[in-house]
C-alpha cells in the first residue's frame, strides 16, 4: 500500500469522491470483505459490491487474498493507499495554472503554484516508482509568529535576499549532466478555528 497516491484520470477522481465509495477506501486500510464492510457501514451487501467494482476497475481498491467463511469463498480487497490526492490535472485544461495568474503576490496565485507542485511531482513520483528508483526532493515546514508586519516585512527580504543569493551561488546552466530543479517558497497565514479573517498587507 501507498503512503499517497495521487488521482489523475477524472473518472478515478469522481470515483473516489462519491461519498460511500470514499467511505470504503477510509474503511480499506486493510483488508476485508465486502460482507465485514456492509455490517459496518449499515449497507447492503449486493450495494457495497456494485462501489467496489467501481473502484476496483479504477485501480483504488485491489484484492488481497481469500478467505472461507460459511462454505463461500470470500475476496479480501484493500485499498491502494493510505490516503489520496486528486491531481489538478484531472480537471484538465481548467486547472489552476500559475502562469494564468495576474497577480504573484496573491492568495490564488500561492494556490496555482501549489497544484503544479502536485502535479508535476505526481507525474515524477510516478516515472521514478517504473524505473523502480528515489525521487530526490527536499521540502522544508516551519511555523513563525511575527511580532509585526514591520518585522514580517523584514524576514521577507532577508529571506529573498539568502534565497537569491543562494540560485546565483549554485545555478549552473552549462553543467555537464546536471538537471534543473524547481525551488518553490510559499508563506501564509497558520489557519486557526473560528478565527474572523484580518486584513493583511499583500507582502508574505
Amino acid at each position: 500500500m501507498l503512503d499517497v497516491d495521487v488521482i489523475e484520470d477524472p473518472a478515478a477522481a469522481a470515483a473516489a469522491l462519491e461519498p460511500v465509495r470514499s467511505r470504503l477506501l477510509s474503511e480499506l486500510s486493510a483488508p476485508a470483505s465486502a460482507a465485514t464492510l456492509a455490517t459496518r457501514l449499515g449497507i447492503a451487501r449486493q450495494k457495497i459490491n456494485y462501489h467496489l467494482r467501481a473502484l476496483e476497475a479504477h485501480g483504488l481498491v485491489r484484492m488481497a487474498g481469500t478467505r472461507k467463511w460459511g462454505g463461500l469463498t470470500e475476496r479480501l480487497l484493500v485499498a491502494s493507499a493510505a490516503s489520496y490526492v486528486v491531481s489538478p490535472g484531472a480537471l484538465g485544461p481548467v486547472a489552476a495554472d500559475p502562469e494564468r495568474a495576474s497577480d504573484r503576490l496573491s492568495a490564488t496565485y500561492l494556490i496555482a503554484l501549489g497544484a503544479r507542485v502536485v502535479r508535476e511531482v505526481s507525474d515524477l513520483l510516478r516515472r521514478s516508482r517504473e524505473a523502480d528508483k528515489r525521487l530526490a526532493s527536499l521540502s522544508i515546514d516551519a511555523e513563525v509568529r511575527f511580532r509585526s508586519p514591520a518585522e514580517r516585512a523584514a524576514f521577507t527580504g532577508e529571506l529573498t535576499r539568502a534565497v537569491t543569493a543562494l540560485v546565483a551561488r549554485y545555478h549552473d546552466d552549462s553543467a555537464p549532466g546536471g538537471r534543473s530543479h524547481r525551488l518553490v517558497i510559499v508563506a501564509h497565514p497558520t489557519p486557526t478555528p473560528n478565527e474572523a479573517p484580518r486584513k493583511e498587507s499583500s507582502c508574505p
